[in-house]
């Protein structure tokens, strides 16, 4: 990994190149670092494009060490339907909610500034997340069960600390609002493995015997279901 001395600092960091960029961006992550991002440079003038903003990073790293690792800030990575989206906050006197702008590229985060500033963005998030679960599973439970014959008696989304989702005895399916943050191909494991359970209740081998009947690939999907965070 290159790195530059500014007195008597090291500052590593790392290059990403993008030739279709017409100029040369730095950006400071947590849990990225420092990254140059534009078309390739021989080292001793990338070296000096971070060197000119050398106090402006090692400003931001302070920034991204003192914040709680749960704290949604500029350059946090927010996960929805399966990958980390860049955020940007903008703190704005006078909202008097977050708001959430989501472009499919990036989110930004609308907020007032104060002690309050993060518990108002979890709260946004929660109900961005909740908002698109609802309007982007709705339709696919209703598409799986027709396509499987599994028939449920109704889908709610309900908060769970450790499970994406579970079906009632009653057969209605309920879901982890953030299960939206899965790739499609899991959401849709997901819906299933719980559509299965209308059928048989526990996790016998009948229950696996009739899952392989719609999803042939279901043991590698639950692996990686099992990757991601629930809540």
């Amino acid at each position: 990994m290159p790195s530059v001395q500014y007195g008597d600092q090291v500052i590593p960091y790392t290059v990403l190149e993008s030739p279709d960029l017409k100029a040369h961006y730095l950006s400071v992550e947590r849990g990225h670092g420092v990254v140059l991002k534009g078309r390739r440079l021989p080292q001793p003038e990338a070296d000096q494009l971070v060197l000119k903003k050398a106090r402006w990073v090692l400003e931001k790293l302070e920034l991204v060490r003192s914040v709680q690792e749960g704290d949604i800030v500029t350059g946090s990575r927010i996960g929805y339907l399966g990958r980390k989206y860049y955020t940007e906050v903008v703190l704005e006197e006078g909202v008097a909610e977050a708001r959430i702008e989501f472009n499919h590229s990036r989110f930004r985060i609308h907020v007032a500034p104060g002690p309050n500033t993060q518990e108002a963005i979890q709260q946004a998030l929660k109900a961005f997340f909740r908002a698109k679960a609802l309007e982007k599973i709705t339709p696919r439970i209703r598409k799986w069960s027709a396509q499987t014959g599994l028939v449920y008696e109704a889908f709610k989304l309900r908060t769970m600390e450790k499970r994406w989702g579970s079906c009632t005895a009653g057969n209605t399916i309920l879901l982890n609002p953030n299960v939206i943050q899965l790739p499609f191909s899991l959401i849709d494991y997901v819906i299933v493995h719980e559509l299965c359970h209308t059928k048989v209740k526990d996790h016998s081998k009948e229950f696996w015997a009739e899952l392989s009947k719609h999803m042939a690939n279901w043991k590698e999907l639950d692996e990686r279901v099992q990757g991601f965070k629930g809540a």
